[in-house]
């Protein structure tokens, strides 16, 4: 009577205590609980009368995770007797204790309302024989269970275990059930944190720059601003070409293509973008023959740009100036040597 008195009282205290306010279940929160569980045992290798008993106790665990729960419980048998008749017939009541750890997974979200569980684990159980001394055996612990959370705090919980005695070999089966406080915890698995919703600031012009910082709030529609709200610049970019030749040779030099492929490229980048390639000599032949050799170097690099790197013919003109627009001296071989050559620009705004 003594033990189920106080098991009474622990309910009652847990009952009263859960109407106390506090952040409840989740990682970090602590279980107690008191319980009573009903024992199946497979007595023929022990001098029991009987093969069932009662186990009551109390367990304490803590949440590693929302979900994963280790659990160290205890509990004291009663009803245990042993199949020996002594002084006036009756049977002899022997003591034992079991305790346990284990570790449960829940299933569900934190909070109000079931859930299910499965555990797994050892225990430890000591029990008094008839003819004195202690049975000490370890068990292996599988079970599975539901918890029904009343409140946050409060829960009931009603679970079935299988137990496996290494020493004895054999199965024995406990079913219970307990009541319990969780307290202390981080509250359940956090709900995402909404993205702060962007201030919507006024912008007469409709041209994206706030009208507290606009510099200029009046630029006509679709025009391109910059951060100040006022018309951007664009930034002209711009690639040249100087290939230069041999003497009396329209032949384009090996080392000449990389700075031909150059302007391709930059062609290709900007396709709104055409050029006219520009062909010169030195002074050296008749102007006549110079006006020819100037054009067919000048075809030369467009065919270079237009059948190996792939710009669109159309966007390529060629022209020759023979040598009417010397850039050095012809009367010197290093001058001339710098005159004999194709030149083009090519211009555009950067995006």
């Amino acid at each position: 009577m003594k033990l189920k008195n106080t098991l009474g009282a622990i309910i009652g205290s847990m009952v009263a205590a859960s109407s106390i306010s506090a952040l409840a279940q989740g990682q970090g929160a602590v279980e107690v609980e008191a319980f009573a569980k009903h024992w199946f045992s497979d007595e023929s290798s022990r001098d029991f009368e009987n093969d069932e008993a009662e186990l009551y106790g109390a367990s304490i665990g803590y949440f590693l995770t929302d979900d994963v729960e280790l659990v160290l419980s205890h509990g004291v048998y009663r009803d245990v007797t042993t199949d020996e008749p002594i002084g006036d017939g009756g049977h002899k009541d022997i003591k034992g204790e079991l305790t346990s750890i284990d570790a449960l997974y829940h299933f569900g979200e934190p909070g109000a309302g079931l859930r299910p569980y499965v555990s797994g684990g050892f225990a430890h159980q000591s029990i008094g024989q008839a003819r004195g001394g202690r049975n000490n055996s370890t068990l292996a612990n599988v079970g599975a269970g539901l918890k029904y959370y009343f409140t946050d705090m409060l829960y009931a919980r009603a679970g079935l275990e299988g137990m496996y005695n290494f020493d004895d070999d054999q199965t024995d089966w406990q079913a219970g059930v307990g009541i319990g406080l969780n307290f202390g915890g981080s509250g359940g698995k956090q709900q995402p944190v909404a993205e702060p919703v962007a201030e919507v600031c006024a912008d007469v012009d409709n041209d994206g720059v706030c009208d507290n910082v606009d510099r200029c709030p009046d630029t006509p529609a679709n025009t391109t601003v910059n951060a100040e709200g006022c018309t951007a610049v664009a930034e002209v970019v711009r690639v040249e070409l100087d290939v230069k030749f041999d003497f009396d040779k329209a032949q384009v030099k090996e080392e000449s293509y990389a700075d031909i492929k150059n302007l391709a490229d930059f062609m290709k980048q900007y396709p709104q973008t055409n050029t006219t390639v520009e062909g010169h000599t030195d002074s050296v032949g008749t102007d006549a023959y110079n006006q020819k050799l100037s054009e067919r170097r000048a075809n030369a690099v467009r065919d270079v740009l237009v059948n190996e790197y792939g710009v669109q013919g159309s966007r390529v003109d060629s022209v020759g100036y023979g040598e009417s627009r010397p850039v050095a001296d012809n009367a010197t071989e290093s001058g001339r040597a710098i005159n004999r050559r194709v030149e083009a620009e090519v211009e555009a705004q950067a995006q």
